[in-house]
C-alpha cells in the first residue's frame, strides 16, 4: 500500500486520478514561475517546470513525505501550445489541433527525503477534422481556458473529436498515473534492481 502522498498540483484531473487510483494524498501547492530557459527542448522544459513545484512545496513541509508534481504541456509540430487566453485563443487553437497529431507531454517530478526522481510521458492524439460548428460549441459550453492546447479528452470534444490516442490516455488528462504508482512503489522497495524497465531511458534519479 502506498503511504500518503502530496500533490502539488491544483488540477481537478489529477486528483481525479489519484482518487480513482485510490492513492491517498493531501493537495499543497505554492505559487510557482511556469516559465523555463530560454531553448530549452520542450520535453525538458515539462520535467524543469514539475521539478520547480515539487521543490517549492517540499521546502514548504516540515516532515519527510512523498511530493509530486507533474506539469502537462501540448506541442503541435514543434511548437509549444499553451493554456488559452481567451475565447478567440480557443477557438483559433482547436482549430489548428483539428483533422491533425499533435503532442501531449507530462513532466514529472517525484521528491522523496533526499531521492528526485523525474521523467516525462508523451502521448500522441490524433484529432479527426473538426467544423468551425463544433469548436464553438466546445468553447461556449465547456470553457477550456485552464487546459493546455484548450481542451480535455475526458470531455465531449474528446468522446466526438479524437480519432486515435497513441500512448497512456491519462497522461493526457495530465498524470501518467500508472507510472507514477510504479515510481512510488519502487521508491519505498530499498532492495530494488536500476535495472528494471521502469527506471529506463527517460527518467533521471537522484540522491542515491
Amino acid at each position: 500500500m502506498i503511504e500518503k502522498i502530496v500533490l502539488a498540483s491544483t488540477s481537478p484531473r489529477r486528483k481525479q486520478l489519484l482518487e480513482w487510483a485510490e492513492i491517498p494524498f493531501d493537495v499543497i501547492t505554492s505559487n510557482t514561475d511556469e516559465s523555463f530557459p530560454p531553448g530549452m527542448e520542450l520535453r525538458e522544459a515539462a520535467k524543469y517546470i514539475a521539478m520547480q513545484k515539487a521543490l517549492n512545496v517540499k521546502k514548504t513541509l516540515a516532515d519527510n513525505r512523498t511530493v509530486v508534481a507533474a506539469d502537462t504541456i501540448v506541442v503541435l509540430n514543434g511548437t509549444l501550445i499553451g493554456k488559452p487566453k481567451d475565447r478567440a485563443d480557443a477557438i483559433n487553437i482547436l482549430t489548428q489541433l483539428q483533422d491533425n497529431t499533435h503532442e501531449v507531454v507530462t513532466g514529472v517530478a517525484i521528491l522523496n527525503g533526499e531521492k528526485q526522481v523525474l521523467f516525462h510521458d508523451s502521448t500522441e492524439v490524433t484529432f479527426h477534422k473538426l467544423t468551425p460548428q463544433q469548436i464553438i460549441f466546445y468553447v461556449n459550453k465547456y470553457n477550456p481556458y485552464d487546459k493546455a492546447g484548450a481542451y480535455a479528452i475526458q470531455e465531449w470534444i474528446g468522446v466526438v473529436g479524437i480519432k486515435s490516442v497513441k500512448g497512456d490516455f491519462y497522461n493526457v488528462m495530465g498524470l501518467p498515473v500508472s507510472r507514477v504508482i510504479l515510481e512510488l512503489e519502487a521508491l519505498k522497495n530499498p532492495f530494488r534492481n536500476d535495472d528494471d524497465p521502469v527506471f529506463d531511458i527517460g527518467i533521471q534519479i537522484y540522491g542515491e
